[in-house]
């Protein structure tokens, strides 16, 4: 490898939202997830949703009103003829 051209590769600390945490390699001294092997439905078997920054809400409060932004212009378009 040249030299003075890659990142250093460290010792990471990586740790999840649950509070699991473990080492691994990376270029980043520390890395924080919301979710992990120890915590994820997949691997826990249990259902869980996982909601961050209320993208779960936003997305039913979006489409609760109808007024998605794509459907109210073909809706506006047929309403002027």
């Amino acid at each position: 490898m040249k030299a003075e051209i890659h990142p250093n590769y460290v010792e990471t600390l990586v740790t999840c939202g649950c509070g699991t945490s473990f080492k691994t390699r990376s270029i980043r001294k520390e890395l924080k997830v919301d979710i992990c092997s120890e915590c994820h439905p997949f691997f826990t078997g249990k259902l869980k949703y996982v909601d961050t920054a209320g993208r779960i809400e936003k997305f039913q409060n979006k489409f609760a009103a109808g007024t998605y932004a794509s459907l109210s212009t073909k809706k506006a378009a047929t309403k002027k003829k």
